[in-house]
């Protein structure tokens, strides 16, 4: 009983759902981590139909993936990450707080089917490739170049995707978003877009 009410705690807040990491990525949390906010407001647009299977984009220690999934059981969540380190933080935190509607994937996301998924989230993942202080680590590369090719290879798998297919960016420039994806909501700051393809 104890054990259930403190995971259940973990999602009251985003000091409480930081606890699930250790300090390193707990300082991480402000600059790299979909706010609790945040994450629940876009997991509730992509999740508004039910029953679907939604592929965060780069999901690091997976707080949006367990969030939304926390929230929203009707609905299956996915992370998709290529740090082993990161991916491993993620499996630890979704083995504590037992959220079974969410999985998560080891892998370069170009490395994954995006056809077998109905709606994503994008926190700007992509966007350590153009700067160079401010980065998660130094164990991938990075260049300006990987960016191009990031965003156009999510552009054209989200513009291959049916009439219907619901995105939310999150600090996104948006070259991944193809102009058949239509914004129906957004944030009073615009940072946090919601799309659907028309």
């Amino acid at each position: 009983m104890g054990n259930a009410i403190t995971r259940r705690a973990s999602f009251l807040s985003d000091a409480s759902f930081d606890w699930l990491y250790p300090e390193g990525i707990q300082r991480m949390s402000r600059r790299h981590w979909t706010p609790m906010g945040i994450a629940k407001k876009a997991a509730g647009f992509l999740a508004a139909e039910g029953g679907g299977k939604i592929l965060d984009i780069g999901s690091g220690v997976g707080k949006f993936t367990l969030i939304g999934a926390h929230y929203y059981p009707r609905s299956f969540f996915y992370g998709v990450e290529q740090r082993s380190e990161l991916h491993h933080y993620a499996e630890a935190a979704k083995e504590y707080t037992k959220t079974e509607n969410a999985a998560f994937i080891n892998l370069n996301f170009t490395q994954v089917d995006l056809a077998t998924y109905d709606h994503f989230y994008f926190y700007n993942a992509f966007f350590e490739n153009l700067v160079t202080n401010d980065r998660i680590d130094h164990r991938i590369e990075y260049s300006e170049s990987l960016y191009q090719y990031y965003s156009r290879f999510l552009y054209r798998e989200l513009d291959r995707k049916p009439a219907g297919t619901r995105l939310v960016t999150f600090h996104s420039l948006e070259d991944e978003v193809p102009p058949a994806y239509q914004q129906v909501d957004a944030s009073a700051d615009f940072r946090l877009k919601m799309w659907m393809k028309r």
